[in-house]
């Protein structure tokens, strides 16, 4: 790891640093239950909830999840970390192609 540049390393141990991640996306809802003299289905303000959705893709497929309150917490924390995962990756994947230009150009000059 030594011969990697300084800004590369401290981008790894940025994202070797991170405990959870999950990718998706957490909604939470206020709902109508559907049943006409329920408090819910006259005034927006006594909607059901809040209820906590996770959605994600598994397999290729859309799944979603019905999470507690605490749960949602840890889990929209583990999304940010996902999103500055890939904001990570993709500044090493720019600065790998910036080096390796350079590296290319100097041995053409060679």
């Amino acid at each position: 790891m030594a011969h990697l540049p300084a800004r590369i390393r401290r981008l790894r141990e940025r994202i070797a640093s991170f405990d959870w991640i999950c990718s998706g996306t957490l909604h939470t809802r206020m709902k109508t239950c559907g049943k006409a003299m329920c408090r819910c289905a006259e005034d927006p303000d006594q909607r059901h909830g809040p209820y906590h959705e996770w959605s994600r893709r598994v397999d290729g497929r859309l799944v979603h999840t019905v999470l507690t309150p605490d749960l949602a917490e840890d889990v929209a924390e583990a999304i940010e970390r996902y999103r500055a995962v890939q904001a990570l990756i993709h500044t090493w994947d720019h600065e790998t192609a910036r080096i390796l230009i350079a590296r290319n150009q100097r041995n053409r000059r060679s």
